[in-house]
């Protein structure tokens, strides 16, 4: 885990940024057969208004050659840019990983809110601009597991959760947060007929208070793209991917666990926790190796997807292979 502000980093130490012109085929082994990566120019073409946000310096572009180890963890380079934005969920868009990208790119994401409310003494709509300088953002380089078996490095952008947490005044009574992604077809959401909408999620209060727990705004210092949950989102890197809600509009302080999007579609398959648990028997998939995408070969998966020293202490007395 690295968590860096934009402002550490010595201002000679800037790279000059790089447009990316290429196109490529790459092979990711046996879970990747293989994408199209469109150019930098044609992301900047295609993408809705976005919010401006400050760019770390000190660190390559993000489609540079070298970025991947200038962004990654000691030992772990980042995963590149392009494959990060371009091996995909996001059901609401398309079933299909490779089309994401594409599909996505009708989202508007200006203007946006996000509606704090519930069972808080302060509840307020934000409108984005105003959400992002709650606090600063921050480079924060995750390890990103799915529950499918892949996972990567992710340099995200952005800030705790609870510091939006913090100025709502939760109540005494309020002992979970449900979140809510965007609904509206006004923003050109084809809404696929692959589950209920609107995806919801939801947490223990304590886990949305952990300063693990994000609200991520970017990826590689550059503003979300559409696929990977622009404009907002949020970020769990101990729990499998689907809990880490996309395009949120909707914070929520409740009294009662809140329901989950895949919970309801499957309840025996995912569970309300979701942390990374390689000794989990999970009916569906073996959960004790990942594929990292960019590599070869496989990887053993870490308890907590490696951050046990950080929140293991939020299940104590707990048995993780009863509670998923």
């Amino acid at each position: 885990m690295v968590i860096k502000k934009a402002g550490d980093i010595k201002s000679s130490e800037i790279t000059d940024r790089k447009t990316y012109l290429n196109r490529r085929q790459f092979m990711r082994g046996a879970t990747l057969a293989g994408s199209v990566v469109a150019t930098g120019f044609l992301y900047r073409q295609l993408l809705a208004p976005e919010p401006v946000l400050p760019t770390p310096t000190g660190k390559v572009a993000p489609d540079a050659q070298a970025a991947p180890k200038q962004w990654g963890l000691p030992g772990e380079e980042a995963t590149p840019y392009q494959d990060i934005t371009h091996y995909n969920n996001f059901y609401e868009f398309a079933t299909d990983k490779y089309s994401v990208a594409r599909t996505s790119q009708s989202l508007v994401t200006r203007p946006w809110t996000v509606s704090v409310e519930g069972l808080v003494n302060n509840p307020k709509v934000y409108d984005l601009d105003e959400l992002l300088k709650l606090a600063p953002q921050e480079d924060r380089i995750y390890r990103h597991r799915c529950v499918e078996g892949w996972s990567m490095v992710i340099p995200w952008l952005g800030f705790s959760l609870s510091e939006v947490l913090k100025r709502a005044e939760p109540q005494g009574n309020a002992r979970f947060v449900a979140f809510e992604t965007v609904n509206d077809k006004k923003r050109n959401i084809p809404l696929t007929d692959a589950l209920d909408w609107p995806y919801v999620e939801g947490l223990r209060l304590d886990e949305a208070m952990h300063p693990l727990a994000t609200l991520a705004s970017g990826i590689y210092g550059e503003a979300l793209l559409p696929q990977n949950g622009a404009p907002i989102r949020l970020v769990l890197p101990w729990k499998y991917g689907y809990k880490s809600i996309k395009s949120v509009v909707r914070i929520k302080l409740v009294e009662r666990m809140p329901p989950m999007t895949w919970n309801l579609a499957e309840p025996t398959l995912y569970g309300f926790y979701s942390n990374v648990n390689p000794k989990f028997a999970h009916r569906l998939r073996d959960q004790t190796a990942e594929r990292r995408i960019g590599e070869y070969g496989k990887r053993e998966t870490q308890m907590f997807n490696g951050y046990g020293d950080e929140v293991a202490q939020l299940y104590a007395g707990m048995d993780l292979n009863y509670y998923f």
